[in-house]
């Protein structure tokens, strides 16, 4: 009892006990926190020792690992480019868009080429959108390459001198055209100022020229205009003239057969004095039954008169005379009949008989017959021939004249400033992603 009362009393106050812990706790709890900063890594936290752990001496503020200078020096040469390739050049791009380039202005103009062929359309919309019957979108296509064309570019140059009207303007050497230039040259820079633009639905072509002053885009405008109804004219024109001169030939070719022809009927007609060989073998034969049955009468008047009378007698004689001439006279005919050319010629053994020049006659009348249906038929054809190319006739339907422009369209200063921008943006970026590229792999 009495060794538990002095354990009793030797036993601490609760809250003396407490208040000889707090400082330890205090103490354990502010070095845990000079731990945390010094794992953090702050400056101002003590370097606290642990075990197996050397204590490094603090370094110098001027030195620097070798990756971080070598890291600092590619970016330096990354930023230096890209101000050198990207910024410097977009920003002198853009200066020159804004203070340095011309005013461009533009001229535009809407035409289509046409046929007056078919019915007439009911409305001048339909007038300018109905499809013909010979296809014009060929002679649409010749017309935007003729415009395009250093024929064109050429007839321009000599009609407005294309190194004065497109001189260069202040400091603009971009824009402007240079001079003692070769067609070539000139022809780029045409095409350049001069945009065609084809609706092949509705077959409408539009032009769109551009020039440092209003007045000589409009000029130039009107110029091609022009140019192009010539061509198209002529286009039409010698359409038109082919397909007449092809049934012009024809015409003459039938005529020509058929004068042949008929020379080659005549010639046999005054051969053989005679307009039908069918006709006279008619006669012949008329004239030989004719002399036929005189001479059956004769020869039975001199059956009777033997009957009566002696061969001396004067009767006889002169029926067997009769006789004797009605024979030579059949045999004449009969000859002419079957070979004689005529009358005259009815002793020649090798003159053709009736039959050939029955044939001659009708191979030269079939001849005749089918050079003159022939040279009708390439008449008609010629007059149908002329009624198509006339309705077929090409034109240019102009719609929309050559406007003039009050407010200069080119160049777009903005948008060319952001392409180039954009572009040099673009191909900087691919050269430093091939660069990374290139030093990963090596």
């Amino acid at each position: 009892m009495a060794a538990s009362k002095d354990a009793a009393v030797n036993q601490p106050d609760p809250a003396q006990a407490a208040d000889k812990q707090s400082p330890a706790k205090a103490a354990a709890k502010s070095k845990g926190i000079a731990v945390l900063e010094g794992l953090l890594g702050k400056e101002s936290a003590p370097v606290i020792p642990l075990p197996g752990r050397k204590v490094e001496p603090p370094r110098k503020a001027g030195w620097q690992p070798k990756w971080l200078k070598k890291l600092r020096w590619r970016h330096a040469i990354i930023g230096a480019s890209f101000l050198g390739l990207v910024a410097v050049p977009a920003t002198l791009a853009s200066l020159y868009m804004a203070f340095i380039a011309a005013d461009q202005y533009h001229s535009t103009a809407s035409f289509a080429v046409r046929s007056i062929e078919g019915g007439a359309s009911s409305d001048i919309l339909g007038m300018f959108t109905q499809a013909s019957g010979g296809s014009t979108v060929s002679d649409s296509y010749i017309l935007m390459d003729y415009i395009l064309s250093e024929r064109m570019a050429a007839d321009a140059d000599r009609r407005f001198k294309l190194e004065d009207v497109y001189a260069t303007r202040g400091l603009d050497y971009f824009y402007g055209i240079g001079s003692d230039l070769p067609i070539e040259d000139k022809l780029d820079y045409w095409r350049d100022m001069v945009k065609v633009n084809f609706d092949h639905a509705s077959g409408i072509m539009q032009v769109n020229v551009k020039a440092f002053e209003p007045k000589q885009a409009q000029a130039i405008a009107q110029f091609i205009v022009d140019q192009s109804d010539n061509l198209v004219n002529s286009l039409s024109l010698s359409a038109r003239n082919d397909v007449l001169r092809a049934a012009q030939d024809e015409v003459l070719a039938g005529e020509a057969r058929l004068s042949k022809a008929r020379a080659g009927l005549r010639d046999y007609r005054d051969k053989s004095q005679e307009i039908s060989p069918e006709e006279g073998a008619k006669l012949a034969v008329q004239l030989i039954g004719g002399l036929e049955g005189e001479l059956t009468k004769l020869n039975a008047d001199l059956a009777t008169a033997k009957s009566q009378m002696s061969d001396d007698t004067p009767r006889i004689r002169v029926l067997k005379t009769r006789i004797e001439s009605l024979e030579q006279q059949l045999a004449v005919e009969r000859q002419r009949l079957g070979a004689g050319e005529s009358a005259s010629a009815a002793s020649d053994p090798n003159s053709p008989d009736v039959a050939g020049r029955i044939a001659e006659f009708e191979e030269l009348e079939t001849e005749r017959e089918f050079a003159e249906r022939a040279y009708t038929a390439a008449l008609g054809s010629l007059e149908k021939a002329r009624i198509d190319a006339n309705n077929r006739q090409r034109y240019l339907a102009l719609f929309i004249e050559p406007t003039l422009s009050q407010m200069a369209q080119y160049p777009t200063r903005l948008l060319n400033a952001l392409l180039v921008a954009l572009g040099l943006l673009f191909a900087w970026g691919v050269g430093v992603m091939a660069y990374y590229n290139i030093r990963d792999r090596a």
